[in-house]
């Protein structure tokens, strides 16, 4: 039923499909945390259902393939998006659902973290999930958001530092997506900056033209890097979503991360590596001798 409203607020819709984590760090709870702290309306599809902390990933179940593109019906069909993302396809199959239900229904602005890794060293898809993104997803892609570990996997070669960044991206480029961002965070953690490469496909005056920018920026010292790469894509999908284009929604989600990090740094939420801080501007964090001094 239609709102009998005469007039409605519009807000932008981003649609997570990925997988469950349990422990609320990563996944589609840090996606639906990332896009309503930056004021999108969030809706998600559930992939895959981790048993995960932040010590480590020890169960992963499935999603049956016709209760994925279900979910993915009943937010299409009533609700619409501005975009999606894409996390965690745990196998080829789910990758084939899911591209077929994003054609099926039209949807044009996809911005997928090829999520096959986790940071706890999990394998979260293996090779054939990895082709079948290449094959499935890259061609409808607005944006893929592949950390080093990522990349290697996808080029079959490991990617050893910044000065193959312009190389890689290339690659991946020529493998369909519109944008590629290459995540540098991964590099020896000794490197106190850390550089983000983002390359895209535009079109200037009827012609073709590629398009490149690298984003420096200072490394935050926290072992709480729990989530990091699922909040950055949710985070340029959500600020797409909002109107912002593709390099200035790069550089806005860079700096929500790096704040979130930054504000996470002290926060004791399990045994192991935790969450960054997905609420800052709402809830600061400090310690509590730094709260005295104001």
């Amino acid at each position: 039923m239609k709102s009998l409203l005469p007039t409605s607020v519009q807000i932008p819709k981003v649609l997570t499909i990925a997988g469950s984590d349990s422990g609320g760090g990563a996944g589609l709870q840090a996606d639906l945390k990332v896009i309503t702290a930056l004021g999108g309306f969030g809706m998600s599809v559930i992939t895959a259902i981790t048993a995960q902390n932040t010590l480590g990933v020890t169960r992963i179940q499935d999603i049956d393939l016709d209760v994925v593109e279900a979910q993915i019906d009943a937010v299409l069909l009533d609700i619409g998006t501005d975009i999606v993302k894409i996390g965690m396809l745990a196998s080829p199959e789910i990758v084939k659902t899911v591209a077929k239900s994003l054609r099926k229904h039209g949807v044009k602005r996809i911005v997928l973290d090829p999520v096959l890794r986790a940071t706890s060293g999990a394998s979260l898809g293996g090779d054939d999930t990895a082709q079948a993104m290449i094959s499935e997803l890259f061609p409808i892609a607005t944006l893929i958001t592949p950390n080093l570990d990522e990349a290697s996997l996808l080029l079959g070669r490991e990617i050893r530092g910044a000065n193959d960044f312009k190389l890689a991206a290339e690659e991946l480029l020529d493998m369909g997506p519109q944008a590629v961002l290459i995540k540098g965070g991964h590099l020896d953690s000794t490197h106190t900056q850390i550089t983000d490469y983002l390359m895209w496909r535009t079109i200037e005056d009827g012609l073709e033209v590629v398009q490149t920018k690298e984003f420096k920026h200072y490394r935050v010292n926290t072992i709480n890097t729990h989530g990091t790469g699922c909040s950055l894509a949710s985070a340029i999908a959500t600020y797409l979503a909002d109107g912002h284009d593709l390099s200035h929604a790069v550089a806005k989600a860079i700096a929500y991360v790096e704040a979130g990090l930054e504000a996470g740094r002290f926060l004791s939420i399990g045994e192991g590596p935790g969450p960054l801080w997905h609420m800052h501007d709402f809830y600061p964090t400090a310690l509590l001798d730094e709260k005295d001094k104001y």
